[in-house]
């Protein structure tokens, strides 16, 4: 595959390379990155030709956002495509030394609430803006909201009813107004893109882990309900969170975990696959979602340069069709499932 070949994503007139990036890796995520790699890797991405970059406040709690904007800033604003998220509103923490940084190993010391209100919306993609410093932000999405972030149901349904009647408001008028060019969701679970579409006019869904070759049951409802309304996908985490690029090696993770033995299992036996083949797995995870004809982009992550470089060499893999077959034949891979 190109990774420079562009796509239409969904309902909107953006077209994005097949091949992105995803920048929660640049907000420390797993590893602190150094200031150097995240802009040697940057600069990799953009001498592939990468042109589609995927960013968001809670990357890093900011971090991802400052370094993205520093790499493009100087670059032609038409030559790329940027999308950011929305959800959540950050403010200064003045005791560094006691500072939490949780979920990430680094980032900035800056404390988040989460906020889906008209107001809350319009301050969050003012402060985008200003972290990246750029003048323009393409795709804007609603960020985390789902039970693994918000822990019930019922908080669930108080922020989409807060969305509903506040932030999908901001986020239609920043459309209107030629601000923005199209409006997506961030999804990470089976069963929220339903209720999304229930309530709001969502142009395209960055999903983060339903889809992958691993993953397909969003192809028996959702994904049919997307496509008969011309609603797009880019997907995230193609990699699975790890597994699906180190293959089933000690500690590999899945859905930022370690791997049950079942996932290990099933794994090994794509890896055998892929060796009868010569096909190599992180080339099947990365070209896998693009079988869809409604996906317009893929956006691994990258921590240094060199993993631009693998991704691209992998995207370009040729995969033959009988890889294909035998992955379905071997009850890997389900039957129905599109593939490139």
């Amino acid at each position: 595959m190109d990774p420079v070949v562009r796509r239409r994503l969904g309902r909107t007139n953006v077209e994005v390379t097949q091949l992105g990036l995803g920048g929660a890796g640049l907000g420390d995520l797993f590893d602190v990155v150094e200031d150097a790699d995240a802009s040697a890797t940057l600069q990799a991405a953009w001498d592939a030709g990468i042109r589609y970059y995927d960013t968001s406040p809670w990357y890093g709690r900011g971090q991802s956002e400052h370094r993205l904007g520093r790499a493009l800033y100087r670059r032609p604003r038409a030559d790329y495509v940027l999308s950011t998220k929305v959800g959540r509103l950050f403010r200064a923490f003045h005791d560094a030394e006691n500072f939490e940084h949780g979920f990430w190993r680094g980032g900035l010391k800056f404390q988040h609430r989460f906020d889906y209100s008209y107001d809350g919306v319009m301050r969050s993609f003012e402060d985008s803006l200003q972290r990246l410093g750029l003048p323009r932000i393409d795709l804007l999405l609603i960020h985390d909201l789902d039970i693994s972030h918000h822990a019930t149901d019922a908080r669930v349904t108080a922020y989409l009813t807060e969305l509903h009647n506040g932030g999908f408001r901001a986020l239609t008028e920043l459309r209107q107004a030629g601000l923005i060019s199209g409006i997506g969701a961030g999804v990470n679970e089976v069963g929220m893109m339903p209720r999304f579409l229930d309530l709001m006019d969502i142009d395209f869904f960055l999903v983060a882990l339903p889809y992958t070759l691993l993953d397909t049951d969003v192809l028996d409802r959702e994904f049919p309900r997307c496509v008969a309304h011309d609603v797009g996908f880019v997907i995230g985490a193609p990699f699975a969170s790890g597994i699906l690029a180190t293959g089933a090696v000690p500690g590999a993770r899945y859905r930022y975990a370690d791997a049950t033995p079942e996932v290990l299992a099933k794994v090994r036996r794509i890896e055998a696959v892929c060796s009868r083949h010569e096909v190599p797995l992180p080339s099947a995870a990365l070209q896998f979602p693009l079988g869809h004809s409604s996906v317009a982009s893929v956006i691994p992550g990258a921590l240094l340069a060199e993993h631009v470089a693998r991704n691209v060499a992998a995207f370009r893999h040729v995969i033959p069709a009988d890889f294909w077959a035998e992955l379905k034949h071997e009850g890997l891979l389900r039957r129905d499932a599109p593939v490139p």
